[in-house]
């Protein structure tokens, strides 16, 4: 494709990024600053314990309304010249081909109703196998399991699905279908039903080795071929966004691969770190899909361009389930700050956590324990302890659970690679939080470093749709726009304060768990 005129700053990309709790769209311009952005809620509905579902429509219809609100923003004195969709994982959405609606709510990443399926799985010796082929833990995190139930549950779904009259997505294909469903009822053949190599490497059903959909797979949880979108790369063409004039959609990838793309952590040991309601570590390693030895996640990061052109790049991951969530539980469930903010002054009140030590596995231990019995902690209180000392072990809480991945990621690396992590490049709300991130590099011994431009989901997937018509020329132009905005390095003598608290984390971690 002819490079576009890169010096015409009337020129933008524009990302969708549809997460759990919203759709946001975000313009960007050359150098990879934000010009226009809309956000609306979406909510989460909870039919029963463990249950969580969204609207597959609402997700469409709040996309659609924010993209156009930034259009409108924009107004005529600037061109959108491609669009990318960035997307929560593993969410799950049927629907029927020939109508376009939705046949039940998506099944969300978090719901949990086919643990016990899982586990029934597990007990009958697939876990490794299923390892081998994905790089997942067998669980029901994915969209695998999450599939078979809806076409075991819905009337009538398995025989219309074998039939070819259902297609399953994850949020990025169900956004791309009605992106490029024609208005016209007499040509629905328009409607693009594809997924990028990232998206699909999630659904606990992709070979990341050979790069398909995998058959053993399929016939182990039951579902035909026919459902399945086709896996294009991460940077390329997907079809034209026909309710936003025909803008040309040309990036695609999963929420976590795209926030590591927009941090430049385009080479094998580089790591980002995001902070959000859980934390998403994932570490480039390169043309390697390394099989981890420390329950950490081997997935697809991205792919640009043409497959003969650009091959597959792999990532570990690693995921906290609760970060910046225990900081709303000191607001909300104990009541000791009254905006998530004010916990950075709590902490800072006191010189140290006083003894006391929390572990906020409240829904479980995600990476490197994998631990659904173990139950949020709170250790080492005395008479002295106060609301400070509890805001301080929160915040060293967050830290220490990062520092449990990134040296289960170390270790991967060391053994198979001997990559070493140089340093943490981080992202999310609570990356605002300054004594959360010298906490962190006084754990990890070595340096965090926060960018200027922390929009790196949105952005991520910018770049990949922006490289793909030539509005930035390569990742070496791309690589100018990331900028430090402050780099935490470890502090002197904080290693010896490092070795006691980790030694003390480890006896809090195992308290916590088998609780219940």
């Amino acid at each position: 494709m002819t490079p576009l005129h890169r010096n015409n700053a009337q020129r933008l990309i524009l990302a969708l990024d549809q997460g759990t709790s919203s759709s946001r769209a975000v313009a960007f311009n050359h150098r990879g600053e934000v010009l226009a952005m809309a956000q609306r809620p979406t909510t989460q509905h909870f039919p029963q314990p463990g249950w969580v579902e969204h609207d597959a429509l609402e997700i469409w219809q709040t996309q659609l309304s924010v993209a156009q609100d930034v259009m409108d923003q924009l107004g005529t004195s600037h061109t959108v010249v491609a669009l990318g969709i960035t997307n929560q994982r593993e969410t799950t959405v049927l629907w029927h081909r020939k109508t376009g609606q939705p046949i039940h709510p998506a099944l969300v990443w978090q719901d949990r109703r086919t643990a016990a399926e899982c586990d029934r799985l597990r007990s009958e010796g697939y876990a490794d196998m299923i390892q081998a082929k994905t790089g997942l833990v067998l669980d029901a995190y994915f969209s695998a399991s999450k599939i078979a139930w809806l076409l075991d549950h819905i009337p009538n779904a398995r025989a219309m699905a074998e039939a070819g009259e259902l297609a399953f997505g994850t949020v990025d294909s169900w956004l791309l279908w009605n992106l490029t469903q024609s208005a016209s009822d007499s040509q629905p053949h328009l409607a693009v039903h594809a997924t990028d190599v990232s998206n699909a490497s999630r659904t606990m059903l992709w070979n990341i080795h050979t790069g398909d959909w995998d058959e053993a797979l399929l016939a182990l949880f039951r579902i035909p071929r026919a459902l399945l979108p086709e896996v294009r790369p991460s940077s390329g063409a997907f079809g034209h966004a026909l309710p936003l004039g025909g803008i040309p959609i040309m990036g695609m990838a999963g929420d976590q691969q795209a926030a590591a793309f927009g941090q430049a952590c385009w080479q094998p040991g580089m790591v980002k770190n995001t902070y959000g309601t859980g934390c998403f570590l994932l570490c480039n390693t390169g043309q390697q899909a390394i099989a981890s030895q420390h329950q950490l996640l081997s997935s697809t990061a991205w792919q640009l361009s043409q497959p003969e052109l650009s091959p597959r790049q792999y990532c570990l991951e690693g995921s906290v389930f609760m970060g910046g969530a225990i900081i709303q539980w000191l607001r909300d469930g104990l009541g000791i700050i009254e905006q998530a903010q004010e916990v950075e002054a709590l902490a800072t009140g006191v010189a140290d956590n006083g003894g006391v030590m929390l572990v906020p596995a409240f829904t479980g231990l995600g990476a490197p324990y994998w631990d659904a019995s173990a139950r949020g902690t709170l250790l080492g209180l005395t008479r002295g302890s106060h609301k400070g000392h509890i805001a301080r072990a929160a915040l060293e809480g967050i830290a220490h659970q990062v520092c449990d991945v990134l040296s289960a990621m170390n270790a991967d690396l060391s053994a198979q690679s001997g990559t070493e992590i140089l340093e943490l490049r981080v992202d999310g709300g609570a990356s605002q939080n300054n004594l959360l991130l010298q906490t962190q590099a006084n754990l990890l011994q070595i340096p965090v470093v926060r960018p200027q431009i922390t929009e790196t989901t949105a952005l991520g997937v910018a770049y990949l749709a922006g490289l793909a018509v030539g509005f930035w020329a390569s990742q070496s132009e791309l690589a100018q726009f990331w900028q430090v905005e402050r780099r935490f390095e470890p502090e002197p003598g904080s290693g010896a304060w490092r070795r006691q608290e980790r030694e003390r984390w480890a006896i809090a971690i195992e308290k916590s768990r088998g609780w219940a």
